[in-house]
């Protein structure tokens, strides 16, 4: 994605770039020709300096890069076996190839795009364990989050209900504890929709301010050929990537926050009343013990990481650069913390499933079964101990790759679809529509511009 960034950047023409260098560029790409470049050194100032320069370097036919056909090999070598020439710049040219926050860039659009995969699925996770742990629903009412008309609150409270309501199959495990003497669950099943809410709204807002970096000419000095001007600004500086990427960090950890806590309730027999750890001979078997440790790990892990590295800044190019965003750390940080938080997941996925198991004969409700079964078709349940990590690695899978969500939308469509219709035809307005996509739905507050 780096190399597809730099070449929409200098395809926009402010960067005063030969469309004979650009055409070199956009052939090398074609032919999957991908240089060698590290993921440190940038500081994140005059863009991303470094990482840029060795991109340029292997177009040039020095340093390393792959392609299929070669695997890695000498960047000449690569090149001729592609039937490509090295760049020969012209004046600006070589300026033009190495200014830019596209290393910033290309690793922030894969932590929101991967966020925004775990994110819907948290809620599908979070439903199971809800149900496991005997939780009520009431807090998801339509009522409470059109007080409080966060967009992603109401998003998520919707999906939660689509979820854990069925009005053909009713949750057998739901009903079993209908009338019992509970006032409030713990926060972590009854906040979902706050907690869980905001993290989604995080993810639409770094997505959006990314997207805007992704289009935007970030070169310097920038060429306005139209208005014959050459001016010298700051365009380069990654401080808008570093600041969204470190927010994303923080918005998305707290899924993982959340998850970690919930699964401290599903093996401790006195939250969920099931034996301890989730199995049934204790003693003689751990059960989930070390597969919780391993998520509370994971989530302290993030402590760490979440802080923000955009804060800092050390001046470079003999105080000329007097400050920089960090940029480069704040997005493998974002990276880190999205994988951390994948793993977190995919764990309580398994408790969660687990917990449905020994709740047998009692079912829940029909999109939360498809999801079970499925997982149960992919890892067996656990009876006695085994090897853990191989089940924790297909859990991980199968939601990285958004597998648990391509379950449970058909189930989701249909509910919302029936709620709209029973809602029209008593006249009254609908807000469920796009809680899927987490596009559109409930209305937005409209932005403010300069002309307004």
């Amino acid at each position: 994605m780096l190399f597809a960034l730099r070449i929409n950047v200098l395809a926009k023409g402010y960067s005063g770039i030969s469309l004979k260098t650009l055409n070199q560029l956009i052939e090398a790409f074609n032919e999957r020709c991908v240089p060698w470049v590290p993921e440190q050194g940038t500081v994140g100032a005059s863009g991303d300096l470094a990482p840029l320069a060795h991109l340029a370097l292997a177009l040039l036919g020095e340093g390393q890069m792959w392609s299929p056909r070669s695997g890695w090999a000498d960047a000449s070598l690569v090149l001729k076996a592609h039937g490509l020439r090295p760049l020969d710049l012209k004046p600006k040219e070589g300026l033009a190839l190495i200014n830019g926050t596209q290393l910033i860039t290309s690793l922030g659009a894969e932590a929101v795009q991967r966020s925004r995969v775990i994110a819907k699925q948290a809620d599908i996770i979070a439903a199971i364990s809800l149900e496991v742990l005997k939780g009520t629903t009431r807090a998801f009412d339509r009522l409470i989050q059109q007080v409080r008309p966060h967009y992603g609150q109401r998003t998520v409270a919707e999906r939660l209900r689509s979820l854990l309501h069925s009005r053909v199959h009713p949750s057998e495990i739901a009903e079993s504890h209908r009338f019992c003497n509970r006032v409030q669950d713990a926060y972590t099943l009854r906040c979902c929709p706050q907690v869980h809410g905001v993290a989604n709204d995080t993810i639409d807002f770094v997505e959006d301010v990314i997207t805007t970096e992704m289009n935007s000419a970030t070169d310097n000095p920038l060429v306005f050929a139209d208005q014959g001007e050459i001016i010298s600004g700051g365009n380069f500086h990654g401080e808008y990537p570093a600041k969204m990427l470190d927010y994303l960090a923080i918005g998305v950890h707290e899924l993982a926050s959340m998850s970690e806590r919930r699964m401290e309730r599903l093996v401790n027999p006195a939250y969920s009343e099931l034996p301890a750890f989730l199995v049934k001979e204790g003693g003689i078997n751990s059960g989930f013990m070390m597969a919780h440790c391993t998520a509370a790990s994971l989530v302290s892990e993030n402590k760490v990481l979440c802080h923000p590295s955009s804060v800092d800044s050390l001046p470079t190019s003999a105080g000329q650069e007097d400050h920089v965003s960090m940029g480069g750390f704040s997005a493998r940080k974002a990276i880190k913390v999205v994988e951390n938080v994948e793993k977190v997941l995919a764990i309580e996925l398994m408790l969660a499933c687990q917990g449905i198991d020994l709740l047998r004969p009692l079912k829940t409700t029909e999109p939360l079964e498809a999801v079970h079964s499925f997982v149960r078709k992919a890892i067996k349940p656990w009876d006695k101990d085994r090897y853990l990590s191989a089940d924790i690695e297909i859990a991980l899978q199968l939601v990285k790759e958004g597998k648990i969500w391509e379950v449970a939308e058909p189930y989701m469509t249909h509910y919302f679809r029936t709620i709209s219709c029973q809602e029209t035809s008593s006249d009254v307005a609908s807000p469920t529509a796009s809680a899927l996509t987490h596009d559109g739905g409930p209305p937005r507050v409209k932005r403010m511009k300069l002309d307004d």
